[in-house]
């Protein structure tokens, strides 16, 4: 039994390891790089409920309000955007190289906001 359960464990793991394509391609499968502003806004749209949610004008709003602003933005039906994001998380490498474009425009964003761009750029200019 216990040889059978770690057989289990190393297959479960295993197979996301293969590199066949576990999820088809969506029909309609939103671009990359809309993806990526999709993704960016998702974010900023949680730390904007996040921030704001006990405010008592916004008490009564719900994440799923940011989310969906989101979409209607870009209009993409949320099961697209499920889909199309189920579609690229089964291919991780991929995945991670846009997820660090998110990361990085998220960033750059912070910075802006926080002035310490300017900084850098003032900084990079004195070298």
């Amino acid at each position: 039994m216990k040889n059978a359960f770690l057989i289990l464990i190393i297959a479960v793991f295993a197979f996301p390891a293969c590199e066949n394509e576990i999820m088809p391609k969506p029909e309609h499968l939103i671009k990359e790089k809309k993806m990526i502003n999709m993704l960016v806004d998702v974010h900023l749209a949680e730390a904007a409920y996040n921030h704001i949610r006990y405010d008592s004008a916004m008490i009564n709003s719900r994440t799923e309000n940011f989310y969906y602003s989101v979409l209607d933005k870009y209009e993409v039906t949320d099961s697209l955007f499920e889909q199309s994001l189920v579609y690229y998380e089964s291919h991780p490498k991929n995945f991670e190289k846009m997820y660090r474009k998110v990361m990085s425009r998220l960033s750059e964003m912070e910075q802006e906001r926080s002035g310490r761009k300017e900084e850098l750029l003032k900084f990079e200019e004195e070298e």
